[in-house]
């Protein structure tokens, strides 16, 4: 079957139409005619594959990657790299405007950086003496001896993996002191780098895999915090204490709160590797330590995991109303549902999306609100 496409959905599918019911197309790019083979179909839309290309659209690229038609890694290899700039924008305004129901949000340009060799870590799968990626909606493995998404020393340390007993085998390198974690290693944790502060990262604990984007998001945040001169700081589903230990010599206090009790004893280690005294650590969920979040913060930082925040938390903050919110976001869906439920006393300032991940459909956005008292 022949179709044309005429845009693409938020998981940079092609969308055409087929008897007036929506069809979603795999490996295929807006303004391209394609012929297709149906994969599913339900009451409400079908799913589909591109069998051959037709007419071909001129932001089409030759994917770097040999794996890329099997790996569900890379969504968007078969686009430029300035056009999944674009896309991502054009994502998060879409969502936002559909969702959040809010006119006029201020949506600056997306920061980028280099499109492979970003990825600090890789988690590797093993069975059946086949080691590599899980083929797409699949549990089959993909044997690979190289990923372009991962740094070049951490694709050496592919090549020298052996079968073992590990269904999944993680490997994190720092990216400043090139430690490795894999296999083979004595020690249980290594030294990473964000800006100039030093954080100890084991294989399981979580840091962001992109280290470049990750220090120019983080810059922004200290910006801010720095232009208002907030000085006592609430960093809600801290993680390892990055965010809140990377501000730290610009501000009074900083109060960190995460649900997981690893992730807080990285942080206080992490607290200590940077003499970052002024921050504090308490584990629990955030919506269970609700009365540690109190009127004498004037800047609340939330970095909530992708089901966003909890209707407590949200309650919470509506009733101490903390200056700025500064919201750092991995889903701009419910990233726009929060924002629906903090317009009453807040106001958009802008968002930003940070292409974080590269040749995938994700994008993380920064969110800046302020509450009707500090208008």
């Amino acid at each position: 079957m022949k179709v044309e496409i005429e845009k693409l959905d938020h998981y940079g599918r092609g969308i055409t139409k087929i008897n007036d019911k929506i069809c979603f197309v795999e490996n295929a790019l807006p303004e391209e005619i394609v012929e297709i083979e149906i994969i599913k179909e339900t009451k409400k839309y079908i799913l589909a594959t591109t069998t051959k290309i037709i007419k071909q659209s001129k932001d089409r690229v030759v994917p770097s990657c040999p794996y890329s038609n099997v790996c569900g890694g890379c969504h968007l290899a078969h686009l430029s790299f300035e056009k999944e700039n674009e896309f991502k924008e054009q994502k998060v305004t879409e969502i936002l405007e559909k969702f959040a129901k809010i006119k006029d949000i201020t949506i600056k340009n997306i920061i980028y950086d280099k499109p492979y060799h970003y990825r600090n870590k890789i988690t590797l799968h093993q069975k059946e003496n086949k080691i590599g990626l899980y083929a797409k909606k699949t549990n089959t493995i993909i044997p690979i001896k190289n990923c372009l998404l991962v740094t070049e020393k951490l694709n050496d340390e592919i090549k020298k993996v052996l079968p073992s007993k590990e269904e999944n085998i993680i490997l994190r390198i720092g990216n400043k002191t090139q430690e490795i974690l894999n296999q083979n290693s004595k020690k249980e944790t290594i030294i990473s780098y964000i800006g100039n502060k030093k954080y100890q990262v084991s294989k399981q604990s979580f840091f962001q895999v992109n280290s470049i984007i990750t220090e120019k998001l983080y810059d922004e945040i200290k910006s801010i915090v720095k232009n208002r001169n907030s000085k006592n700081i609430l960093d809600l589903y801290c993680g390892t204490g990055t965010i809140g230990i990377y501000i730290s010599d610009i501000v009074d206090k900083m109060l960190g709160i995460e649900s997981c009790k690893e992730a807080v004893e990285d942080a206080n280690r992490n607290k200590e590797l940077n003499n970052a005294t002024n921050c504090t650590y308490k584990q629990g969920k955030v919506e269970d330590l609700t009365k540690e979040i109190t009127k004498e913060y004037d800047t609340a930082i939330i970095d909530p995991p992708r089901s966003g925040l909890h209707k407590n938390v949200i309650e919470k903050l509506l009733e101490i109303t903390p200056n700025t919110l500064i919201y750092v976001s991995c889903d701009p869906v419910t990233l726009a549902r929060d924002l629906n439920l903090l317009k009453d006393k807040y106001e958009i300032e802008y968002i930003r999306p940070y292409n974080m991940f590269p040749r995938t459909y994700h994008v993380e956005c920064v969110c800046v609100l302020n509450s009707d008292k500090s208008l």
